[in-house]
Protein backbone atom coordinates (compact mmCIF):
# COMPACT_ATOMS: atom_id res chain seq x y z
CA UNK A 1 0.00 0.00 0.00
CA UNK A 2 2.83 2.41 0.83
CA UNK A 3 4.66 1.64 -2.43
CA UNK A 4 1.48 2.23 -4.42
CA UNK A 5 0.78 5.53 -2.65
CA UNK A 6 4.40 6.66 -3.12
CA UNK A 7 4.43 5.83 -6.83
CA UNK A 8 1.00 7.34 -7.48
CA UNK A 9 1.81 10.75 -5.99
CA UNK A 10 5.46 10.94 -4.87
CA UNK A 11 5.42 14.65 -4.01
CA UNK A 12 2.33 14.39 -1.80
CA UNK A 13 3.00 15.02 1.90
CA UNK A 14 3.56 11.77 3.81
CA UNK A 15 4.52 13.32 7.15
CA UNK A 16 3.97 16.65 8.83
CA UNK A 17 6.63 16.63 11.56
CA UNK A 18 5.79 19.66 13.64
CA UNK A 19 5.93 22.19 10.77
CA UNK A 20 8.31 20.27 8.48
CA UNK A 21 6.83 18.52 5.43
CA UNK A 22 8.27 15.20 4.22
CA UNK A 23 6.95 13.83 0.92
CA UNK A 24 6.18 10.23 0.02
CA UNK A 25 9.24 10.35 -2.23
CA UNK A 26 11.53 11.29 0.67
CA UNK A 27 10.15 8.55 2.92
CA UNK A 28 10.30 6.01 0.07
CA UNK A 29 13.87 6.84 -0.97
CA UNK A 30 15.10 7.02 2.63
CA UNK A 31 13.60 3.62 3.40
CA UNK A 32 15.08 2.19 0.19
CA UNK A 33 18.52 3.34 1.30
CA UNK A 34 18.08 1.99 4.81
CA UNK A 35 16.85 -1.34 3.44
CA UNK A 36 20.05 -1.59 1.37
CA UNK A 37 22.09 -0.89 4.50
CA UNK A 38 20.21 -3.56 6.46
CA UNK A 39 20.87 -6.03 3.67
CA UNK A 40 24.59 -5.22 3.81
CA UNK A 41 24.47 -5.92 7.54
CA UNK A 42 23.34 -9.44 6.70
CA UNK A 43 19.69 -9.10 7.62
CA UNK A 44 17.24 -11.12 5.58
CA UNK A 45 13.60 -12.10 5.45
CA UNK A 46 12.28 -13.21 8.84
CA UNK A 47 14.99 -11.48 10.91
CA UNK A 48 13.93 -8.99 13.58
CA UNK A 49 14.96 -5.42 14.45
CA UNK A 50 14.10 -3.45 17.61
CA UNK A 51 12.69 0.04 17.01
CA UNK A 52 12.90 2.18 20.16
CA UNK A 53 11.58 5.55 18.96
CA UNK A 54 9.07 8.25 19.76
CA UNK A 55 6.62 9.44 17.09
CA UNK A 56 9.27 10.65 14.65
CA UNK A 57 9.55 10.19 10.84
CA UNK A 58 12.33 7.64 11.39
CA UNK A 59 9.70 5.21 12.68
CA UNK A 60 8.08 5.10 9.25
CA UNK A 61 11.42 4.95 7.45
CA UNK A 62 12.64 2.04 9.59
CA UNK A 63 9.35 0.17 9.27
CA UNK A 64 9.19 0.43 5.48
CA UNK A 65 12.91 -0.39 5.15
CA UNK A 66 12.43 -3.54 7.20
CA UNK A 67 9.37 -4.63 5.24
CA UNK A 68 11.10 -4.03 1.91
CA UNK A 69 13.59 -6.66 3.07
CA UNK A 70 10.99 -8.93 4.67
CA UNK A 71 12.34 -8.13 8.15
CA UNK A 72 10.03 -8.07 11.18
CA UNK A 73 9.74 -4.84 13.22
CA UNK A 74 9.72 -5.10 17.02
CA UNK A 75 8.46 -1.72 18.30
CA UNK A 76 9.09 -1.00 21.99
CA UNK A 77 8.01 1.68 24.43
CA UNK A 78 10.67 4.44 24.70
CA UNK A 79 10.12 4.45 28.47
CA UNK A 80 11.50 0.92 28.86
CA UNK A 81 14.75 0.44 30.77
CA UNK A 82 17.57 -2.10 30.45
CA UNK A 83 15.84 -5.08 32.07
CA UNK A 84 12.73 -4.80 29.90
CA UNK A 85 14.68 -4.09 26.73
CA UNK A 86 16.97 -7.04 27.40
CA UNK A 87 13.92 -9.32 27.64
CA UNK A 88 12.51 -8.09 24.32
CA UNK A 89 15.88 -8.38 22.57
CA UNK A 90 16.47 -11.92 23.81
CA UNK A 91 12.90 -13.14 23.29
CA UNK A 92 12.68 -11.75 19.74
CA UNK A 93 16.27 -12.63 18.79
CA UNK A 94 16.60 -9.17 17.19
CA UNK A 95 19.84 -8.50 15.30
CA UNK A 96 19.66 -4.70 15.18
CA UNK A 97 18.66 -2.08 17.75
CA UNK A 98 17.49 1.31 16.43
CA UNK A 99 17.07 3.90 19.17
CA UNK A 100 16.84 7.63 19.73
CA UNK A 101 20.22 8.96 20.85
CA UNK A 102 18.76 10.59 23.96
CA UNK A 103 17.28 7.24 25.04
CA UNK A 104 20.56 5.42 24.34
CA UNK A 105 22.47 8.05 26.32
CA UNK A 106 20.37 7.29 29.41
CA UNK A 107 20.88 3.50 29.16
CA UNK A 108 23.71 1.18 30.16
CA UNK A 109 24.03 -0.37 26.71
CA UNK A 110 26.15 -3.25 28.00
CA UNK A 111 22.88 -5.21 28.30
CA UNK A 112 23.10 -5.68 24.51
CA UNK A 113 26.20 -7.86 24.97
CA UNK A 114 24.01 -10.73 26.20
CA UNK A 115 21.61 -10.52 23.26
CA UNK A 116 21.75 -11.38 19.56
CA UNK A 117 21.97 -7.69 18.61
CA UNK A 118 24.88 -7.12 16.23
CA UNK A 119 24.32 -3.50 15.21
CA UNK A 120 23.35 -0.43 17.22
CA UNK A 121 21.92 2.47 15.19
CA UNK A 122 20.96 5.83 16.68
CA UNK A 123 19.01 8.79 15.41
CA UNK A 124 17.93 12.18 16.75
CA UNK A 125 14.52 13.75 17.18
CA UNK A 126 16.05 16.75 15.39
CA UNK A 127 17.18 14.84 12.29
CA UNK A 128 14.20 15.51 10.04
CA UNK A 129 13.35 19.01 11.14
CA UNK A 130 13.87 21.59 8.42
CA UNK A 131 17.08 23.59 9.08
CA UNK A 132 15.19 26.88 9.19
CA UNK A 133 12.36 25.59 11.37
CA UNK A 134 11.91 27.13 14.78
CA UNK A 135 12.53 24.38 17.28
CA UNK A 136 9.31 23.14 18.94
CA UNK A 137 8.93 23.76 22.66
CA UNK A 138 9.24 20.09 23.62
CA UNK A 139 12.56 19.80 21.75
CA UNK A 140 14.10 23.01 23.10
CA UNK A 141 16.58 21.15 25.31
CA UNK A 142 17.36 18.46 22.73
CA UNK A 143 20.71 18.13 20.96
CA UNK A 144 22.23 15.40 18.82
CA UNK A 145 24.25 13.04 21.02
CA UNK A 146 27.04 10.81 19.68
CA UNK A 147 26.77 7.28 21.10
CA UNK A 148 29.91 5.17 21.33
CA UNK A 149 29.80 2.14 19.06
CA UNK A 150 26.63 3.26 17.29
CA UNK A 151 26.01 3.95 13.61
CA UNK A 152 24.12 7.11 12.70
CA UNK A 153 20.86 6.60 10.80
CA UNK A 154 21.12 9.77 8.69
CA UNK A 155 24.69 8.83 7.70
CA UNK A 156 23.54 5.36 6.65
CA UNK A 157 20.73 6.82 4.55
CA UNK A 158 23.19 9.22 2.89
CA UNK A 159 25.81 6.49 2.31
CA UNK A 160 23.26 4.22 0.62
CA UNK A 161 21.39 6.95 -1.21
CA UNK A 162 20.02 5.76 -4.54
CA UNK A 163 20.32 2.08 -3.61
CA UNK A 164 17.44 -0.29 -3.00
CA UNK A 165 16.78 -3.99 -2.49
CA UNK A 166 14.95 -6.60 -4.46
CA UNK A 167 12.63 -7.45 -1.61
CA UNK A 168 11.29 -10.97 -1.18
CA UNK A 169 7.65 -11.64 -1.91
CA UNK A 170 5.62 -11.02 1.22
CA UNK A 171 2.45 -13.02 1.76
CA UNK A 172 -0.43 -11.94 4.02
CA UNK A 173 0.73 -14.63 6.48
CA UNK A 174 4.21 -13.12 6.92
CA UNK A 175 4.76 -11.32 10.21
CA UNK A 176 4.98 -7.50 10.02
CA UNK A 177 5.35 -6.66 13.71
CA UNK A 178 6.07 -8.44 16.94
CA UNK A 179 4.10 -6.21 19.28
CA UNK A 180 4.73 -7.15 22.89
CA UNK A 181 1.69 -7.28 25.12
CA UNK A 182 0.60 -8.92 28.33
CA UNK A 183 -2.33 -10.03 26.23
CA UNK A 184 -5.09 -11.96 27.92
CA UNK A 185 -2.82 -12.98 30.78
CA UNK A 186 0.77 -13.34 31.99
CA UNK A 187 4.14 -11.77 31.10
CA UNK A 188 4.74 -9.88 27.83
CA UNK A 189 4.44 -11.96 24.67
CA UNK A 190 5.22 -11.02 21.09
CA UNK A 191 1.92 -10.87 19.22
CA UNK A 192 2.61 -11.86 15.62
CA UNK A 193 0.79 -9.12 13.72
CA UNK A 194 0.86 -10.27 10.11
CA UNK A 195 0.85 -8.15 6.98
CA UNK A 196 -2.60 -9.56 6.25
CA UNK A 197 -3.86 -8.57 9.70
CA UNK A 198 -2.54 -5.03 9.37
CA UNK A 199 -3.77 -4.50 5.80
CA UNK A 200 -7.23 -5.85 6.63
CA UNK A 201 -7.77 -3.58 9.61
CA UNK A 202 -6.41 -0.56 7.73
CA UNK A 203 -9.22 -1.20 5.26
CA UNK A 204 -11.65 -1.56 8.16
CA UNK A 205 -10.72 1.92 9.35
CA UNK A 206 -10.93 3.23 5.79
CA UNK A 207 -14.49 1.94 5.45
CA UNK A 208 -15.83 2.57 8.96
CA UNK A 209 -14.34 6.07 9.26
CA UNK A 210 -15.31 7.00 5.66
CA UNK A 211 -11.71 7.92 4.86
CA UNK A 212 -11.27 10.08 1.75
CA UNK A 213 -8.37 11.69 -0.11
CA UNK A 214 -9.01 14.89 1.87
CA UNK A 215 -8.35 13.37 5.29
CA UNK A 216 -5.31 14.23 7.40
CA UNK A 217 -4.35 11.71 10.09
CA UNK A 218 -3.38 13.04 13.52
CA UNK A 219 -0.77 10.82 15.20
CA UNK A 220 -2.00 11.09 18.79
CA UNK A 221 -1.34 7.45 19.71
CA UNK A 222 2.23 6.15 20.05
CA UNK A 223 3.46 4.37 16.93
CA UNK A 224 4.90 1.53 19.05
CA UNK A 225 1.31 0.68 20.07
CA UNK A 226 -1.03 -1.31 17.82
CA UNK A 227 -3.32 1.74 17.54
CA UNK A 228 -0.49 3.81 16.09
CA UNK A 229 0.65 0.95 13.89
CA UNK A 230 -2.77 0.49 12.26
CA UNK A 231 -4.93 3.59 12.84
CA UNK A 232 -2.09 5.99 12.01
CA UNK A 233 0.76 4.46 9.99
CA UNK A 234 -1.16 1.82 8.02
CA UNK A 235 -4.26 3.87 7.20
CA UNK A 236 -2.12 6.80 6.02
CA UNK A 237 -0.09 4.48 3.78
CA UNK A 238 -3.21 2.76 2.42
CA UNK A 239 -5.02 5.97 1.50
CA UNK A 240 -1.93 8.05 0.63
CA UNK A 241 -2.68 10.56 3.37
CA UNK A 242 -0.38 12.81 5.41
CA UNK A 243 0.36 11.76 8.99
CA UNK A 244 0.97 14.45 11.61
CA UNK A 245 3.79 13.49 14.01
CA UNK A 246 5.08 15.47 16.96
CA UNK A 247 7.50 13.34 18.95
CA UNK A 248 5.15 12.44 21.82
CA UNK A 249 1.69 13.40 22.97
CA UNK A 250 1.27 16.89 24.37
CA UNK A 251 -2.17 18.46 24.67
CA UNK A 252 -1.10 21.95 23.64
CA UNK A 253 0.92 20.71 20.66
CA UNK A 254 -2.00 18.50 19.62
CA UNK A 255 -4.37 21.46 19.52
CA UNK A 256 -1.82 23.66 17.72
CA UNK A 257 -1.13 21.09 15.00
CA UNK A 258 -4.80 20.24 14.45
CA UNK A 259 -5.24 23.90 13.52
CA UNK A 260 -1.92 24.16 11.60
CA UNK A 261 -2.39 21.12 9.37
CA UNK A 262 -6.22 20.90 9.41
CA UNK A 263 -6.25 17.42 10.91
CA UNK A 264 -9.47 15.49 10.35
CA UNK A 265 -9.21 12.05 11.96
CA UNK A 266 -7.51 10.15 14.78
CA UNK A 267 -7.82 7.29 17.24
CA UNK A 268 -6.50 8.00 20.73
CA UNK A 269 -6.97 7.03 24.36
CA UNK A 270 -9.70 8.73 26.34
CA UNK A 271 -6.95 10.03 28.65
CA UNK A 272 -5.53 12.03 25.74
CA UNK A 273 -8.94 13.53 24.99
CA UNK A 274 -9.34 14.48 28.66
CA UNK A 275 -5.99 16.29 28.51
CA UNK A 276 -7.03 18.13 25.33
CA UNK A 277 -10.42 19.02 26.82
CA UNK A 278 -8.77 20.53 29.91
CA UNK A 279 -6.11 22.53 28.03
CA UNK A 280 -6.69 26.32 28.02
CA UNK A 281 -6.08 26.59 24.24
CA UNK A 282 -9.11 24.43 23.45
CA UNK A 283 -11.35 27.53 23.30
CA UNK A 284 -9.05 29.74 21.23
CA UNK A 285 -7.90 27.43 18.40
CA UNK A 286 -9.82 26.68 15.21
CA UNK A 287 -10.46 22.95 15.35
CA UNK A 288 -13.28 22.93 12.80
CA UNK A 289 -11.43 20.53 10.47
CA UNK A 290 -11.28 17.84 13.17
CA UNK A 291 -14.47 15.84 12.69
CA UNK A 292 -13.56 12.15 13.21
CA UNK A 293 -12.47 11.54 16.80
CA UNK A 294 -12.27 7.90 17.84
CA UNK A 295 -11.20 6.49 21.19
CA UNK A 296 -9.92 3.03 22.07
CA UNK A 297 -7.72 1.27 24.59
CA UNK A 298 -9.95 1.75 27.63
CA UNK A 299 -13.68 1.98 28.37
CA UNK A 300 -15.16 5.37 27.58
CA UNK A 301 -17.73 6.94 29.89
CA UNK A 302 -20.88 8.43 28.37
CA UNK A 303 -20.43 11.37 30.76
CA UNK A 304 -16.96 12.12 29.34
CA UNK A 305 -18.19 11.87 25.76
CA UNK A 306 -20.96 14.31 26.64
CA UNK A 307 -18.57 16.76 28.29
CA UNK A 308 -16.22 16.69 25.29
CA UNK A 309 -19.09 17.23 22.86
CA UNK A 310 -20.53 20.10 24.93
CA UNK A 311 -17.14 21.84 24.87
CA UNK A 312 -16.00 21.14 21.30
CA UNK A 313 -19.09 20.04 19.40
CA UNK A 314 -17.18 16.84 18.57
CA UNK A 315 -18.64 13.41 19.28
CA UNK A 316 -16.11 10.75 20.32
CA UNK A 317 -16.70 7.42 18.58
CA UNK A 318 -15.84 4.23 20.42
CA UNK A 319 -13.37 1.63 19.15
CA UNK A 320 -12.63 -1.63 20.92
CA UNK A 321 -9.86 -4.10 20.17
CA UNK A 322 -6.61 -5.62 21.35
CA UNK A 323 -3.07 -6.07 20.11
CA UNK A 324 -4.17 -9.61 19.23
CA UNK A 325 -6.94 -8.24 16.98
CA UNK A 326 -4.69 -5.64 15.35
CA UNK A 327 -6.65 -2.71 16.80
CA UNK A 328 -10.37 -2.69 15.95
CA UNK A 329 -12.57 -5.70 16.53
CA UNK A 330 -15.59 -3.51 17.25
CA UNK A 331 -16.24 0.06 16.17
CA UNK A 332 -18.99 2.66 16.12
CA UNK A 333 -19.48 3.46 12.43
CA UNK A 334 -19.00 7.05 11.30
CA UNK A 335 -22.29 8.93 11.54
CA UNK A 336 -23.81 6.60 14.15
CA UNK A 337 -24.12 7.35 17.85
CA UNK A 338 -23.36 4.51 20.23
CA UNK A 339 -26.36 3.35 22.23
CA UNK A 340 -26.24 3.24 26.03
CA UNK A 341 -26.99 0.04 27.92
CA UNK A 342 -30.12 0.83 29.97
CA UNK A 343 -29.11 -1.63 32.69
CA UNK A 344 -25.54 -0.50 33.39
CA UNK A 345 -25.34 2.89 31.70
CA UNK A 346 -22.33 1.69 29.69
CA UNK A 347 -21.69 3.21 26.28
CA UNK A 348 -21.51 0.63 23.49
CA UNK A 349 -18.05 -0.13 22.10
CA UNK A 350 -19.58 -0.67 18.68
CA UNK A 351 -20.51 -3.46 16.32
CA UNK A 352 -18.19 -6.20 15.02
CA UNK A 353 -15.96 -5.11 12.14
CA UNK A 354 -16.83 -6.50 8.68
CA UNK A 355 -16.10 -10.15 7.82
CA UNK A 356 -15.58 -11.10 11.47
CA UNK A 357 -17.73 -13.06 13.92
CA UNK A 358 -17.88 -12.28 17.64
CA UNK A 359 -19.53 -14.26 20.43
CA UNK A 360 -20.36 -13.89 24.12
CA UNK A 361 -19.60 -17.14 25.98
CA UNK A 362 -19.95 -18.29 29.58
CA UNK A 363 -17.21 -17.15 31.97
CA UNK A 364 -16.58 -20.55 33.52
CA UNK A 365 -15.88 -22.90 30.59
CA UNK A 366 -16.03 -20.55 27.61
CA UNK A 367 -17.96 -23.12 25.62
CA UNK A 368 -21.60 -21.99 25.77
CA UNK A 369 -22.94 -19.12 23.68
CA UNK A 370 -25.02 -16.72 25.75
CA UNK A 371 -28.21 -14.95 24.73
CA UNK A 372 -28.40 -11.19 24.04
CA UNK A 373 -28.23 -9.27 27.30
CA UNK A 374 -26.29 -11.95 29.17
CA UNK A 375 -22.82 -11.13 30.49
CA UNK A 376 -19.88 -13.34 29.48
CA UNK A 377 -16.45 -13.36 27.84
CA UNK A 378 -16.01 -11.75 24.42
CA UNK A 379 -14.41 -14.09 21.86
CA UNK A 380 -13.40 -12.96 18.37
CA UNK A 381 -12.67 -14.61 15.04
CA UNK A 382 -11.79 -13.52 11.53
CA UNK A 383 -8.89 -11.99 9.58
CA UNK A 384 -8.19 -9.55 12.45
CA UNK A 385 -6.92 -12.29 14.80
CA UNK A 386 -3.17 -12.97 15.03
CA UNK A 387 -1.94 -16.51 14.33
CA UNK A 388 -0.32 -16.62 17.77
CA UNK A 389 2.46 -15.44 20.06
CA UNK A 390 6.12 -15.55 19.05
CA UNK A 391 7.63 -18.90 20.06
CA UNK A 392 5.03 -19.44 22.80
CA UNK A 393 2.83 -22.33 21.67
CA UNK A 394 1.27 -22.91 25.10
CA UNK A 395 0.25 -19.27 25.46
CA UNK A 396 -1.10 -19.34 21.90
CA UNK A 397 -3.14 -22.46 22.62
CA UNK A 398 -4.59 -20.89 25.76
CA UNK A 399 -5.67 -17.64 24.06
CA UNK A 400 -6.61 -18.84 20.56
CA UNK A 401 -8.75 -21.97 20.33
CA UNK A 402 -9.90 -23.24 16.95
CA UNK A 403 -9.44 -19.75 15.51
CA UNK A 404 -11.34 -18.01 18.32
CA UNK A 405 -9.47 -15.43 20.40
CA UNK A 406 -10.54 -15.53 24.05
CA UNK A 407 -10.08 -11.88 24.95
CA UNK A 408 -10.37 -12.04 28.72
CA UNK A 409 -12.79 -9.11 28.45
CA UNK A 410 -16.27 -9.37 29.90
CA UNK A 411 -19.19 -7.89 28.02
CA UNK A 412 -22.56 -8.43 26.47
CA UNK A 413 -24.40 -7.95 23.19
CA UNK A 414 -27.87 -6.48 22.76
CA UNK A 415 -30.53 -7.76 20.40
CA UNK A 416 -29.38 -5.34 17.67
CA UNK A 417 -25.77 -6.56 17.68
CA UNK A 418 -24.21 -3.69 19.68
CA UNK A 419 -21.53 -4.81 22.13
CA UNK A 420 -20.94 -3.43 25.62
CA UNK A 421 -17.72 -3.86 27.56
CA UNK A 422 -18.16 -4.62 31.25
CA UNK A 423 -14.53 -5.12 32.32
CA UNK A 424 -11.55 -7.48 32.33
CA UNK A 425 -12.16 -10.92 33.84
CA UNK A 426 -9.13 -10.46 36.08
CA UNK A 427 -10.30 -6.98 37.23
CA UNK A 428 -13.56 -8.20 38.71
CA UNK A 429 -13.91 -7.31 42.41
CA UNK A 430 -15.72 -9.79 44.63
CA UNK A 431 -17.02 -7.86 47.66
CA UNK A 432 -18.98 -9.94 50.18
CA UNK A 433 -19.69 -12.41 47.38
CA UNK A 434 -21.05 -9.75 45.03
CA UNK A 435 -19.38 -9.15 41.67
CA UNK A 436 -18.37 -5.52 41.15
CA UNK A 437 -16.95 -4.31 37.85
CA UNK A 438 -14.55 -1.33 38.20
CA UNK A 439 -15.74 0.41 35.06
CA UNK A 440 -19.36 0.49 36.37
CA UNK A 441 -18.12 2.47 39.37
CA UNK A 442 -15.89 4.66 37.19
CA UNK A 443 -18.83 5.54 34.94
CA UNK A 444 -20.75 6.84 37.96
CA UNK A 445 -17.81 8.82 39.36
CA UNK A 446 -17.26 10.47 35.96
CA UNK A 447 -20.75 11.96 36.25
CA UNK A 448 -19.52 14.19 39.10
CA UNK A 449 -18.82 17.65 37.60
CA UNK A 450 -15.55 18.10 39.55
CA UNK A 451 -13.92 14.84 38.40
CA UNK A 452 -11.21 14.94 35.75
CA UNK A 453 -10.10 11.28 35.86
CA UNK A 454 -10.72 8.21 37.98
CA UNK A 455 -9.52 4.62 38.27
CA UNK A 456 -11.19 1.96 40.42
CA UNK A 457 -9.49 -1.13 41.83
CA UNK A 458 -10.18 -3.89 44.32
CA UNK A 459 -8.24 -3.92 47.60
CA UNK A 460 -8.11 -6.57 50.36
CA UNK A 461 -10.70 -6.16 53.10
CA UNK A 462 -10.75 -8.31 56.29
CA UNK A 463 -14.55 -8.44 56.38
CA UNK A 464 -15.71 -8.29 52.74
CA UNK A 465 -12.72 -10.17 51.26
CA UNK A 466 -12.31 -7.35 48.76
CA UNK A 467 -13.68 -3.85 48.71
CA UNK A 468 -13.77 -1.04 46.18
CA UNK A 469 -11.20 1.77 46.12
CA UNK A 470 -11.35 4.75 43.78
CA UNK A 471 -8.48 7.04 42.83
CA UNK A 472 -9.84 10.41 41.73
CA UNK A 473 -8.15 13.40 40.07
CA UNK A 474 -10.12 16.63 40.20
CA UNK A 475 -10.39 19.28 37.52
CA UNK A 476 -8.10 22.28 37.75
CA UNK A 477 -9.30 24.72 40.37
CA UNK A 478 -11.39 22.09 42.18
CA UNK A 479 -8.57 20.71 44.32
CA UNK A 480 -9.40 20.95 48.01
CA UNK A 481 -13.05 21.80 47.37
CA UNK A 482 -14.29 18.21 47.13
CA UNK A 483 -13.77 15.60 49.87
CA UNK A 484 -13.66 11.82 49.56
CA UNK A 485 -16.85 11.68 51.60
CA UNK A 486 -18.64 13.79 48.98
CA UNK A 487 -17.57 11.46 46.19
CA UNK A 488 -18.71 8.44 48.22
CA UNK A 489 -22.05 10.10 48.96
CA UNK A 490 -22.45 10.93 45.26
CA UNK A 491 -21.87 7.25 44.41
CA UNK A 492 -24.23 5.96 47.13
CA UNK A 493 -27.08 7.92 45.63
CA UNK A 494 -26.49 6.42 42.18
CA UNK A 495 -25.56 2.76 42.60
CA UNK A 496 -26.04 -0.26 44.83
Amino acid sequence: DFRRSASRNPEAPAVYYFTTVLSYRVIDESSDALAAALQDFGLQKGDRIIVDLQNVPQFLIATYAAWKLGVIVVPVNPMYKEQELSYFCIDSGAKLFLVLDEIADALDLSFLDKTAVEKLVTTSALDFLAPDEERPDMLQGTSKIPIKGALDLLTLIEDYKGKSVEGPYLSPDDVAYLTYTSGTTGPPKGAMNTHGNIAFNARVYEAMQRISKDDVVLGMAPLFHVTGEVAHLAIAALAGLPLILYYRFDAGETIRLIERWRATVTVASITAYIAVMNHPDIRSRDLSSFIKAYSGGAPVSEALVGQFEDLTGLYIYNVYGMTETNSPSHIVPWGKRAPVDPESGALSVGVPVPNCVMRIVDLEEGSTDLDPGEVGEIVDSGPIVIPGYWRKPEETEHAIRDGWLYTGDVGKMDADGWFYLVDRKKDMIVASGYKVWPRDVEDVIYQHPAVKETAVVGVPDPYRGETVKAFVALKEGMEGSITPAEIISFCKSRMA
